[in-house]
């Protein structure tokens, strides 16, 4: 029988920051759809496992990502979780790709000019007639993962021709603070063993004991419900690893990030779509139904992460029929982590995919002399990773 990874896995703060490099620097993640950015200048702010971007729709209608991060100085460049911006530039020193810069000597000497503040960083990718974005903050010229190495095929199950996705347009966006892991949750979603007994709502429809069938492709699963039945039309789930999952139904779409903020807290994130031809009634009972499904799991995953945080459990056993999901998921994690890990002990020291090469000029001595007075100071102050000191 298969067990749980090790409660370690989701308390310690050395092993998050594996988690950081190895995962969220370099993998595609979902992040929103192209309905929220409907006009010229629409933008949306986001985190994630301390990583800032946002996303905005520029002059000719194509939706770009950047890091929300001046290249000068390093300050912000929106302050808003959405809004609508004119001009892009950073709140220092005016400096942005679309600023008019009138203090012309802070760009002698800057060969690449003004414009070098900032730029596109993450790669982003706008999904064929669905309009969902993923994002990659992988700093290389081609990302480490391709999406469809990830996510291929996720776009084209038969049973998205249910729905139009043109029909709906963005309604908002909410969230809730969860005191767990970013696992915690997501291993929570993979399973529906616990809804008859955790969810009121949901247990009259898995009267006499259902079996949920996933569908496990790449880095994403599709959650098609009970063997023997056909819901396609009416609730469409897929996971897409690490972090996220889209539910569409016939009167709105909601997007779920669990958003890592630290190795025991979480940002339970969600954007709503709604159905234009649905009444306001229609779509308020739906969201209103599944806001209390998910506040229920985030109880469930605060109760967990307790115990993960006591040492008094190590690890569990694996339903072998019912949690398949989710033993899918722990393989993707560990896959990633170990190769990861590998990968470093060639390179000699920790490998982050999102950082960027230091501007021109930038001594790279100076980063080496840190280097050598911190050592590997998460690594070492954080006995999760024993062994990997480079």
């Amino acid at each position: 029988m298969q067990s749980t990874l090790p409660a370690s896995w989701y308390r310690e703060p050395g092993f998050y920051q594996l988690e950081r490099r190895a995962i969220f620097s370099k993998s595609w993640i979902l992040v929103s759809h192209s309905h929220q950015f409907d006009e010229v200048g629409k933008y949306a702010r986001y985190e994630i496992a301390g990583y800032p971007f946002f996303i905005i729709k520029d002059r000719t209608g194509n939706i770009n990502a950047f890091l929300n991060v001046c290249r000068h100085r390093a300050v912000p460049i929106v302050h808003k979780d959405e809004g609508k911006a004119s001009v892009l530039s950073c709140k220092y020193h005016g400096t942005g790709p679309h600023a008019i810069l009138d203090h012309g000597d802070l760009a002698d000497g800057d060969q690449a000019g003004p414009t070098a503040w900032m730029e596109t960083w993450p790669k982003l990718l706008d999904l064929t007639n669905l309009g969902f974005i993923f994002i990659n903050l992988d700093a290389a010229k081609e990302p480490t993962l391709s999406w469809e190495e990830q996510f291929g095929g996720v776009d084209k199950q038969p049973r998205l021709d249910n729905y139009d996705l043109s029909d709906y347009e963005y309604d908002h966006t909410w969230s809730m603070e969860g005191k767990f892991n970013w696992k915690t949750l997501i291993e929570n979603y993979n399973e529906c063993y616990h809804c008859p007994t955790a969810h009121p709502g949901l247990a009259p429809f898995f009267r006499n004991n259902k079996k949920m069938v996933y569908g496990c492709q790449k880095d994403w699963i599709e959650h098609r419900g009970a063997k023997g039945e056909e819901r396609g039309s009416s609730v469409c789930p897929t996971y897409m690893f690490p972090n996220a999952s889209v539910t569409l139904t016939p009167v709105f779409f909601y997007m779920m990030s669990i958003v890592p903020t630290s190795a025991t807290t979480s940002l339970m994130r969600y954007e709503a779509y709604r159905s234009k031809s649905a009444t306001p009634e229609q779509v308020k009972e739906k969201i209103d139904f599944f806001a209390q499904v998910e506040a229920e799991d985030k109880w469930l995953s605060n109760g967990s992460q307790a115990n993960f945080n006591s040492d008094t459990y190590t690890t569990g056993p694996f339903h072998p029929e019912v949690e398949e999901a989710v033993t899918y998921v722990t393989q993707l994690v560990k896959k990633l982590l170990h190769g990861h890990v590998d990968e470093e002990k060639k390179r000699g020291q920790e490998w982050w995919p999102a950082r960027r090469a230091p501007v021109q000029n930038s001594s790279e001595e100076d980063e080496a002399f840190c280097r050598g007075v911190c050592g590997n100071s998460v690594l070492s102050e954080n006995r999760a990773l024993e062994g990997l000191s480079w």
